[in-house]
């Protein structure tokens, strides 16, 4: 499994981000292709050598080029040019209305909904009432949306991080001057290892915090891994105390087990049709939940009911509760952390009469092992108009013969 684990020694901002995936390989071209699939007209990425105390590194700028009639326009109103006022269903829309890949469209949404949730708690307003200023412009959506491909085109599948520095000091913001750590910063590391530093510079912004904090699945030390790729991330500033960058380590796996922490909600549910649990699963999966399943239970009074639970990591845990508090007759959610083994796997695609099929590939004590995703047997299968049997042979077939000739 492919791994990227971000050394945050100076803290993590969005356009550092950036420059440290193209400093560890990343095509910049291959991001800008990308990233033209948003609805951003005149945007441009560029990238260029930088040093900060003696070591090299990349630094990346995002510019938006437009007409004085498209200033500060992406496909919607903003409010003035200097602090875009976006609402977070603007942005949304933004995402969502562009080509970009389903699953890439899908993390970023969920980057800007954990952006809009620690603005809604630091002013204390409902997430979409909240005006994102400074993360609402351009470049940060570039930042963030860039982010989630970067990583993407480079194959990770996994992502780790040091505990987040921060620094010390104040910072103007649209709202005023605000001390450092930004509130919203704050809002957004609950549950994440920091440190606090005397560097009079904000070293974690809040894109940045938002970017590190969905996409991380644990904060330590580095994993086992086997590091063939480095990059390194240049800060906009030279800071005396620390190198202004950010590390990016990528890697394989060398363990076949990881161990991390989610969280399992449940809810008793006995008075609901129980055609709605078909369309619940697929909006919790949507939303971020691991795993959905549901489990017959006697409930008081004899009456036969659903014990509905769902895993998830605990970034998502909000998020998920108020889905099902919404969407089921259920008064109330429990919750608890669970630990878990996990077995790395990897994604092969693999090509049978009937089209390509990606198979999922695991390895535990020596034996390979294998399943083709359901999607796209069934898919194929509907299209042909054969057996999904038919399509599930098939491409357990060409797996097999692929692994014999010693590919992945």
């Amino acid at each position: 499994m492919r791994l990227a684990y971000f050394d945050c020694f100076s803290g993590i901002s969005g356009d550092m981000v950036l420059g440290a995936l193209v400093d560890a390989g990343l095509d910049p071209e291959a991001l800008r292709q990308e990233l033209a699939k948003l609805p951003v007209p005149g945007i441009d990425v560029t990238f260029s050598p930088a040093s900060r105390l003696g070591i090299a590194g990349t630094a990346a700028q995002v510019s938006v080029n437009r007409s004085p009639v498209e200033t500060d326009h992406i496909h919607l109103h903003s409010h003035g040019e200097s602090h875009p006022h976006r609402h977070l269903d603007e942005i949304l829309q933004a995402i969502r209305s562009s080509s970009l890949d389903a699953e890439v469209r899908a993390t970023a949404e969920l980057i800007y909904r954990r952006l809009a949730g620690a603005e809604a708690e630091v002013h204390g307003l409902p997430p979409e009432e909240v005006h994102l200023h400074e993360v609402g412009a351009a470049d940060a959506i570039v930042d963030i949306v860039g982010s989630v491909v970067g990583l993407r085109l480079l194959g990770v599948q996994q992502v780790f991080a040091s505990p987040l520095r921060f620094g010390t000091g104040y910072v103007q913001c649209a709202h005023g001057r605000y001390p450092v750590p930004v509130p919203g910063v704050l809002a957004l590391c609950k549950d994440v290892p920091t440190e606090q530093t005397d560097v009079r510079a904000e070293l974690v912004t809040p894109t940045g915090a938002a970017i590190i904090t969905t996409l991380a699945q644990g904060y330590g030390p580095v994993p086992p891994m086997r590091i063939d790729r480095l990059g390194y991330g240049a800060g906009k500033r030279e800071l005396p105390e620390v190198p202004n960058l950010l590390r990016v380590r990528l890697g394989e796996s060398t363990e076949q087990l990881t161990r991390d922490r989610v969280v399992l909600l449940e809810a008793n549910i006995d008075d609901m049709n129980p055609e709605i649990y078909g369309y619940l699963s697929d909006l919790l999966f949507e939303r971020g939940a691991l795993d959905v399943y549901i489990t017959p239970a006697q409930m008081k009074k004899g009456r036969p009911g659903n014990v509905l639970s769902v895993l998830t990591q605990p970034r998502d845990q909000e998020q998920i509760a108020a889905t099902i508090l919404a969407e089921t007759t259920t008064l109330g959610v429990r919750h608890q952390a669970v630990d878990r083994l996990v077995l790395q796997r990897a994604i092969a695609s693999v090509d049978t009469p009937y089209g390509p099929v990606q198979v999922k590939v695991w390895d535990f004590d020596g034996v390979r092992r294998s399943a083709p995703e359901y999607e796209d047997c069934a898919q194929l299968a509907r299209r042909h108009g054969v057996p999904i049997q038919s399509v599930y042979a098939a491409a357990r077939a060409a797996d097999g013969e692929q692994s014999n000739r010693g590919n992945p």
